[in-house]
C-alpha cells in the first residue's frame, strides 16, 4: 500500500529481505490516495482520503467517463510510486478486492503492461464445508463463490490473453482477519494442484486506525499461525511447495 502511513518502513524492511516477493496492493477505497485530491475529486475527499462507499464509487467507475479518467490516473500513480521504491514487482492485487470491478481490472491490465506486471491475484475462494461455522455460514460462502464466479472467470481469461500469471484459488477471503492456527491447518489439506494463495494480516499489535473494518481482526493470532510448528508440519505432511507467483 504505497501511500499507507508505514509504507516507507515497509519498503526498508523489504529491501533487507531480497528473497521476499513483494506485490503492489492498490488502494482505491478505505485508504489514502497517491494523487493530489484536487486531481481526483470523484475518488478522494479534500483531505486525501479515498471514498469508503464501495457501491457509490463502483457505479461511478463503471458509468462516469470523468471518474474513469481519474481512476486511471490514481492507478498509474500507485504503479509509479511502487516503481520508485526500486523493489521488484512480484504481483498486483487491490484493497477490498476492488480489482473484481471490470473497469478497475481492465485498467490494471492496461497500465500493468507499462510496468511489466507478471502476475495478478484473483480472489477465487472455493467454499470448504470443513471450516464453516454452520448452515448460514455455509450458504453465505457458497453464495459469495457463485456471485463472484463470472467476474473471476473474466479475470482469468484476460490474464491468460495477456500472458499474466495468476493463482488458481485463494484462501483468506471468507475468514479475513481470522486466519488463526486452527483455521489455517484445516485449510491446508484442501490445497489442490496449481497455485493457491493464502493471505492473512499478521501483526504484533493492533492497527484499527488504518481501517475500521479491521476492528475485530486477530492480527497477532494470524502472525503466530504463520510461524507455528503445526503449520510447518501440515505443509510438509501434504507436500505443499511454498512459492511466490513467479517462483
Amino acid at each position: 500500500m504505497v501511500s499507507a502511513p508505514a509504507a516507507e518502513d515497509a519498503v526498508s524492511r523489504a529491501k533487507s529481505l531480497p528473497d521476499l516477493n513483494v506485490g503492489l496492493h492498490l488502494v482505491l477505497s478505505n485508504g489514502r490516495a497517491t494523487s493530489p485530491a484536487t486531481e481526483i475529486p470523484a475518488l478522494a475527499h479534500a483531505n486525501g482520503q479515498l471514498d469508503n462507499n464501495l457501491v457509490r464509487t463502483g457505479i461511478m467507475m463503471f458509468f462516469d467517463p470523468s471518474t474513469k479518467k481519474q481512476l486511471e490516473k490514481e492507478i498509474r500513480a500507485q504503479f509509479e510510486a511502487f516503481k520508485a521504491t526500486g523493489l521488484k514487482l512480484d504481483h498486483v492485487n487491490a484493497h477490498n478486492h476492488m480489482h473484481l470491478h471490470p473497469t478497475v481490472f481492465d485498467l490494471i491490465i492496461k497500465i500493468g503492461k507499462e510496468f511489466e506486471v507478471t502476475a495478478i491475484r484473483i480472489p477465487n475462494e472455493p467454499p470448504l464445508d470443513s471450516i464453516t461455522g454452520g448452515t448460514k455460514d455455509k450458504l453465505l460462502r457458497k453464495f459469495r463463490f457463485l456471485f463472484f464466479k463470472p467476474f473471476v472467470s473474466r479475470m482469468k481469461k484476460l490474464c491468460e490473453a495477456n500472458n499474466i500469471k495468476h493463482n488458481d484459488t485463494i484462501y483468506g477471503l471468507n475468514d479475513s482477519g481470522h486466519m488463526n492456527i486452527d483455521t489455517l491447518v484445516r485449510i491446508l489439506p484442501h490445497i489442490a494442484d496449481g497455485v493457491t494463495e493464502i493471505y492473512s494480516h499478521p501483526a504484533t499489535e493492533r492497527w484499527d486506525d488504518i481501517d475500521p473494518a479491521a476492528k475485530d481482526y486477530e492480527f497477532e493470532a494470524e502472525y503466530k499461525a504463520l510461524i507455528h510448528a503445526r503449520t510447518k508440519r501440515t505443509v510438509e505432511k501434504f507436500n505443499i511447495e511454498l512459492s511466490g507467483f513467479n517462483s
